[in-house]
């Protein structure tokens, strides 16, 4: 799934100023990032395959910082431009940050900033978002990045809609996206964007990868935290936690189960993942709730039991702050863009043969995203709500 918004009005007004040319794409690099991020956009943008129908572009491989640049399996690089040969691209791609608890250098968020003034595309790809937002990019903008640090981005930047779902979010003149692999997608929207469908097609099948990949990160969000807290006690709570989420229990059954008070349990809760414990869980019912109308025919009473939530009035309220829509109106436009044959069945009700067969509400074959434009490239009508990784703080119970 993606979030496409080129219509801001403020983008589609800014030019690019006559120094930097359109076809020039730089990539930003810092000591400590990952190197399959970083060479996913050296390899889209700095191979060239013309012979392919792919259009080429000029690549400059910048180093962000003073090298030599450190990454994976401790390889050392060496940047051959420096952040002033950033002044003559039109698309600045930021691939990965090292850290989302240290900040960029003052330098380069100062070259970024310069970039998007001067009208170029600014690209954050995975944690690359956070040198984004440390420069002011994202401010009031939609976002993502990777589903495990997106609670962290919506907390450190409440200015920022941060959007965990999407595999990337195209908002004009600035673009992110998830993790790793979603950054091919984004750099294939790119070329998509610049080139058209067939330049990117033939993109896609030297890369051999799929042209356009439908869903999102939301799959995975069910154990949306740190890793870090695999090693921590809190996690047997937590694994209880989602394994009975439709059950209908609060905050202070969870501090109980990890023998703290909930003053504790709260704080501790907080410093593992930087979201309260009270967001987290409603979250996760949200996400329950969205699998069961995406995979189920239960009514919206019957999901809203399934998941936990005290009434169906709990269900619709959390739902709307959280997605910006009802849940009947989700379920109809997940049905509406996805062919029936692609759901899968609810595996509680399909363990027990039970799964109502749903109404034959799909589009046709042709219809399907393979033949049409699939929802995630049109412009989503609701905005994403300020910091939308987690839903604003409750002090009631779920």
């Amino acid at each position: 799934m993606s979030h496409d918004s080129t219509a801001a009005p403020e983008a589609a007004a800014r030019k690019l100023s006559g120094r930097r040319r359109k076809e020039i794409v730089a990539v930003l690099l810092f000591s400590g990032g990952p190197i399959f991020e970083s060479s996913i956009p050296l390899s889209v943008f700095g191979i060239d395959r013309q012979d392919a129908g792919v259009p080429r572009y000029r690549l400059l491989v910048c180093a962000g910082e003073d090298g030599p640049l450190r990454t994976t399996g401790g390889l050392e690089l060496t940047a051959p431009q420096g952040l002033e040969a950033i002044s003559r691209a039109g698309t600045v791609v930021v691939p990965a940050w090292r850290s989302i608890t240290s900040p960029p250098p003052e330098e380069a968020l100062d070259a970024l900033r310069r970039a998007h003034e001067e009208g170029a595309r600014i690209v954050g790809l995975c944690t690359g978002a956070f040198v984004l937002a440390a420069a002011g990019l994202l401010d009031g903008r939609p976002a993502t990045t990777h589903w495990m640090y997106a609670p962290t981005l919506a907390k450190r930047y409440p200015s920022v809609h941060v959007d965990p779902r999407e595999l990337f979010v195209d908002d004009g003149d600035v673009l992110t996206s998830a993790g790793t692999a979603a950054g091919i997608d984004l750099c294939l929207h790119i070329v998509r964007t610049d080139h058209g469908n067939e330049a990117a097609g033939a993109l896609a099948r030297r890369l051999v990868v799929p042209p356009r990949r439908s869903g999102g990160q939301e799959r995975y969000l069910d154990r949306s935290l740190p890793e870090e807290i695999g090693a921590d006690p809190l996690a047997e709570v937590v694994a209880w936690a989602l394994e009975h989420l439709h059950e209908q229990f609060d905050v202070e059954t969870l501090a109980a189960r990890a023998y703290m008070s909930r003053r504790t349990f709260d704080r501790r809760f907080r410093s593992l993942t930087g979201s309260a414990p009270l967001q987290w869980l409603i979250t996760q019912r949200v996400l329950q709730a969205q699998r069961l109308l995406e995979t189920s025919d239960y009514s919206v009473d019957e999901v809203a039991g399934r998941c936990g939530f005290r009434s169906p009035v709990a269900l619709r309220g959390h739902f709307r702050r959280q997605l910006g829509s009802s849940p009947a109106a989700y379920r109809a436009a997940y049905r509406a863009r996805r062919p029936q044959g692609d759901r899968q069945p609810d595996p509680d009700t399909a363990a027990a043969g039970a799964t109502r067969p749903l109404p034959p509400s799909d589009p046709p074959a042709s219809l399907a995203p393979e033949n049409a434009v699939p929802f995630q490239t049109r412009r989503t009508a609701t905005p994403m709500p300020a910091g939308a990784a987690s839903v604003p703080g409750q002090r009631s119970a779920p």
